[in-house]
């Protein structure tokens, strides 16, 4: 194509305010791909920048293009590439890593210091037609799958990378506090790695319906009845092997921890606001229980591309608004004040 051409981005120019602007198609370098987006997931963490222009120590320096969940079609190629060719689709791994230093090298490159990851300050993200990527984290689809499955492979790698963290062994049961679009998709990354019974946990009933739709075996509303006591009265006074938490507050990582049983495993996915939280030492210490940290992922794409190319994960109950590139700001507005509607919104680029 053309390298002199103009794409459409929604851009963040300052908070709660996005314009639709026209911008230079960027050059692939020598080992990057230009890739046509075709669908791109809003998540949490992008309407987080979007209201309050940052998270922790990631400062947003407009203007600045979110997104980071992506899939699309390969349109141009750097002269060294030699993994994937033009007329391609693939999904999109946002997180370009050194290669060098010693996380990568064991393999946990999630942690790596280096890290250039799509919409996270300075770095712009994917709601825009095209973006350049180095060619190594684009990982090509089958033709059945969708652009729309093939973005959510992103949010469905931190519920498997969650799962595996977790250890869960096939049969056993599972409880996720929270059922926002990732602990939606840990439930599906759960259920496809031969877990038991799963429990859905939440306080809001919309939410719930759609856990039981993604395939949970029951749902407990923690605004109504204590969730640590739900779950074991459910599975008996054990309690759960895994308890995977969410929700990022308080509360829910201190169910998590009540919830499963002595020697079982919890793993925290989401971030409080509160960046400490009190827990029961001794009820840790005494249920030899063990607490896993889960930043992003790693190694997780070509596994959960083949997990995702069949029909048993099933995201529709997941995706609740498809809307264009233009409307990309109705849909933050959408994602922020409809929570009893909304789940997942696409943009269509």
């Amino acid at each position: 194509m053309d390298m002199q051409e103009k794409m459409r981005a929604a851009v963040l120019v300052s908070p709660k305010t996005i314009e639709l602007r026209t911008l230079d198609v960027p050059v692939p370098a020598a080992d990057e791909a230009l890739v046509r987006v075709k669908a791109v997931g809003l998540c949490g963490s992008d309407v987080h920048y979007y209201e309050h222009g940052r998270i922790g120590n990631y400062i947003v320096r407009y203007p600045m293009i979110l997104g980071h969940e992506a899939a699309g079609e390969v349109v141009a190629v750097g002269g060294n590439v030699r993994n994937v060719a033009v007329g391609q689709r693939v999904t999109i791994e946002p997180g370009v890593t050194c290669g060098r230093c010693a996380y990568c090298k064991s393999g946990r490159y999630n942690l790596c210091p280096e890290v250039r990851f799509l919409a996270t300050p300075p770095y712009d993200g994917a709601f825009c037609e095209y973006i350049a990527i180095r060619s190594d984290f684009l990982y090509p689809i089958p033709d059945g799958m969708s652009d729309e499955k093939a973005a959510l492979i992103e949010p469905f790698s931190v519920g498997l990378h969650a799962v595996r963290r977790g250890g869960l062994k096939p049969g056993e049961t599972v409880v996720i506090m929270g059922m926002g679009p990732i602990g939606a998709l840990a439930l599906a990354a759960a259920k496809a790695s031969g877990a038991g019974r799963v429990i859905g946990v939440d306080v809001e009933p919309f939410r719930l319906e759609i856990a039981l739709k993604m395939g949970a075996s029951e749902v407990v509303n923690a605004a109504e009845e204590d969730a640590a006591a739900a779950v074991k009265r459910i599975l008996g006074k054990d309690g759960a092997d895994l308890a995977i938490e969410t929700a990022g507050n308080g509360q829910a990582v201190k169910n998590a921890v009540g919830s499963v049983r002595r020697g079982g495993s919890v793993v925290i996915v989401g971030l409080p606001p509160q960046p400490e939280t009190a827990l029961n030492i001794g009820q840790i210490v005494d249920g030899e229980i063990d607490i896993y940290g889960v930043f992003r992922y790693h190694n997780t794409y070509p596994a959960a591309v083949e997990m995702m190319s069949g029909d048993t994960i099933d995201l529709s109950p997941i995706i609740t608004d498809r809307m264009p590139l233009e409307d990309t700001a109705l849909a933050f507005e959408k994602a922020i004040h409809e929570k009893n509607r909304t789940l997942k919104i696409v943009i269509r680029p």
